[in-house]
């Protein structure tokens, strides 16, 4: 299966200004998820999808490949993350290139254990799956059958639809939330104008290596986790 990484990075950061460039330790945050991508043996090609000429050096001198400036439409704060993933591929198919599916990586979400991105792919492959992201255990007080939605009326209704509420904890059902680390999409699924499909398959995270980038907090969140990172390394 020939599989398109593509490392979404554009330069209106509002959150943390300069985000995918800025440097989180001794390297820019891009080239956390430059290396991962790099470091896969199951990816046929990588490549960055910016609007900024800067971050395009960045990812440059970190061995990923340039091919396009993303058009200025595709990175304002409306543009869409499946826009921007159908505009590289419409790209390299025009250029002669085809892929049976891509594999988005977030630099926002810079942290993957060694072996991550191609654990995922195995996952990916094995369970013939429209699609797969990386997720992580939504903690217990926040599952879904513990959580309470109001009604028209102003009375609290279970989230799930159901009349009573499960009592242990021990009873709850698994519920995961996306980590935004990894996600796998099919071309055939993504020309239809979806990440997911029909059939979504997932892989769980180690929790230890969990931050998705978005504010000033999140990111002294990502300076804390260096020296844990380097050691799980």
């Amino acid at each position: 299966m020939r599989i398109l990484g593509i490392i979404p990075a554009r330069g209106g950061s509002k959150g943390v200004p300069g985000k995918n460039i800025k440097l989180l330790g001794e390297l820019p945050l891009l080239a956390y998820t430059a290396k991962s991508a790099l470091a896969s043996k199951q990816l046929s090609k990588v490549i960055l999808s910016s609007d900024c000429q800067e971050i395009a050096n960045v990812a440059q001198q970190f061995g990923i490949e340039v091919p396009f400036l993303r058009p200025e439409h595709l990175a304002t704060d409306t543009a869409s993350s499946i826009d921007v993933v159908q505009h590289a591929v419409s790209f390299l198919e025009n250029q002669g290139e085809f892929f049976d599916a891509i594999c988005l990586l977030q630099p926002t979400a810079p942290f993957r254990y060694n072996g991550f991105i191609d654990d995922a792919i195995q996952t990916f492959i094995q369970n013939d799956a429209d699609a797969l992201v990386s997720v992580l255990p939504v903690p217990h007080e926040f599952n879904p059958h513990w959580v309470f939605e109001p009604n028209d009326n102003g009375i609290l209704e279970i989230a799930t639809g159901e009349k009573e509420i499960i009592k242990r904890r021990q009873e709850l059902p698994k519920a995961f939330f996306r980590d935004g680390s990894v996600y796998l999409t099919k071309i055939s699924t993504i020309k239809k104008g979806s990440f997911y499909g029909n059939k979504l398959s997932y892989i769980e995270n180690n929790p230890d290596f969990y931050v998705n980038i978005d504010t000033l907090n999140d990111w002294e969140i990502a300076l804390s986790k260096l020296p844990l990172i380097k050691s799980l390394l």
